[in-house]
């Protein structure tokens, strides 16, 4: 057998990873790379193999660095199914519908732009064509059931607390009466975090692929400091009626917060401001998480069944129109507008920074991991001019981070997954994480499994196991 590295590898984005196996290949993931212009057209319309080579994907979930390009895939005549969780199936749905009309409205605008500058036109990566042709190839599964990829290869889900529907995935490829289990963690989620149910124990793998994305560092509580944090923003925003602008993605991070919301509210801790969820994505997605209770933990799953809608609010109005989007950058503060993409790399929350962000009453609230390169990160950074659509912006506004509502595992967690595993797997690729993260998780494993192979993957680098 042989694993081949196409994405992900050193970095936290276009996680594809390729499972060579005699007679059959299948594909772990198929993320969208996100990052500067040029390598991201150059990684997403050429993925490093050949897709009609490939009999079936399996899917970790429905974040878009995982799953976005899944149409690239059928443009170049893969015809084989793609299998997930029922609730990934119907996230990535509503997605990748999503990321195609988001591309073809950002390269319309932006190619109206450079066509007066004599630049060449950009092009979508897919269209909404494209998009539901590959939807029609998913076939969905409950956790734990075990599913037939190929005659001699078997997959298992296992729930991981990431997002709604995410997974661990269990392979168990059998040959001549010999068996070899691999075990892809996708995106480890966290303990006792709001909505969803806590990670299940990992099962036992002769290979390991973990994620590393906090692979070198500790979440802060987020507890007492979001709630503090909390209770200030809101008090500035009333004192100087400004905007709070909070880039989230639609999927998990969106939810994540209103439910976050509504309770600091209940408790007395905030006062409630408008809350604007400006993403019609958002709205699918909440819709999404309505028929899936099943994925909750207890408290989530006892107020939805007794209390009502757990995502929706006096206070809370989610916004779908162009034209209303647009007025919200005319109106005065205070609130809170919420909108994708979560590293601002597109989406509404662009056009939301672009009118607010010189305006030092204002405040921009980071509740995620920004990527290298992205807007995000350079606003993490503390950049005083950054680029929004290709053009230099001074930031006068605020920048707040919340570093301890990431729905991923840390450090702590991430080596605990791999200590439960018993006994110890054969070999350990840490993948998905800047090289950093990686390698510093890659040496902690290491530290606890001595016999262990433990190799931090290259992009593009391949591996016989």
């Amino acid at each position: 057998m042989k694993l081949s590295f196409h994405g992900a590898a050193r970095s936290v984005t276009g996680s594809r990873h390729l499972l060579e196996m005699p007679g059959s290949q299948v594909l772990l993931d198929c993320g969208l790379f996100q990052g500067p212009r040029q390598e991201a057209d150059r990684q997403n319309r050429f993925l490093g193999f050949d897709p009609r080579a490939i009999q079936a994907v399996l899917l970790s979930h429905a974040h878009i660095d995982h799953s976005g390009a899944l149409p690239v895939l059928g443009q170049h005549r893969f015809r084989g199914d793609v299998h997930m969780t029922r609730a990934t199936a119907d996230l990535t749905a509503v997605m990748l519908e999503d990321s195609a009309r988001l591309q073809e409205n950002d390269c319309a605008y932006l190619n109206r732009k450079e066509n007066r500058r004599g630049q060449k036109c950009l092009k979508p990566f897919y269209d909404a064509r494209e998009a539901r042709a590959i939807i029609r190839r998913f076939v969905g599964a409950r956790y734990e059931d075990k599913v037939k990829v190929t005659p001699r290869l078997t997959a298992t889900f296992h729930d991981v607390g990431h997002i709604l529907g995410s997974a661990a995935i269990r392979l168990k490829y059998t040959a001549r009466g010999n068996s070899t289990t691999i075990l892809f963690s996708g995106d480890l989620g966290r303990s006792r975090m709001p909505i969803l149910r806590d990670p299940t124990p990992p099962p036992s793998c002769d290979v390991l692929i973990i994620e590393s994305t906090y692979g070198d560092r500790l979440h802060e509580d987020a507890g007492d400091a979001l709630t503090k944090r909390a209770q200030q923003l809101v008090a500035h925003a009333k004192a100087h009626h400004s905007k709070i602008i909070v880039p989230a993605f639609a999927l998990g991070r969106t939810q994540d917060l209103v439910m976050r919301i509504k309770r600091l509210v209940a408790e007395g801790q905030i006062d409630p401001l408008p809350i604007y969820i400006d993403s019609p994505l958002a709205a699918k997605v909440t819709e999404v998480f309505r028929k899936h209770p099943e994925c909750y933990d207890e408290e989530t799953y006892r107020t939805f069944t007794s209390e009502g809608d757990p995502f929706a609010a006096r206070y809370i109005r989610y916004v779908s129109s162009a034209d209303e989007s647009k007025r919200l950058n005319n109106m005065k503060g205070p609130c809170v507008i919420i909108a994708s993409s979560g590293m601002c790399e597109g989406g509404r929350v662009v056009h939301h920074l672009k009118h607010a962000i010189q305006d030092e009453a204002n405040i921009i609230a980071i509740v995620g991991f920004q990527a290298e390169h992205t807007l995000g990160r350079r606003l993490v950074e503390g950049w005083d001019v950054v680029p929004l659509f290709g053009m230099p912006t001074a930031r006068r506004a605020q920048v707040v981070v919340f570093n301890g509502l990431s729905a991923h595992a840390d450090r702590n967690d991430l080596l605990a997954y791999v200590r439960a595993i018993s006994p110890a797997p054969q070999h350990i690729f840490v993948v998905h994480g800047e090289e950093k993260q990686a390698l510093s998780l890659g040496a902690a494993i290491q530290a606890e499994c001595p016999r262990a192979s433990i190799v931090v993957p290259h992009r593009e680098s391949s591996y016989e196991i």
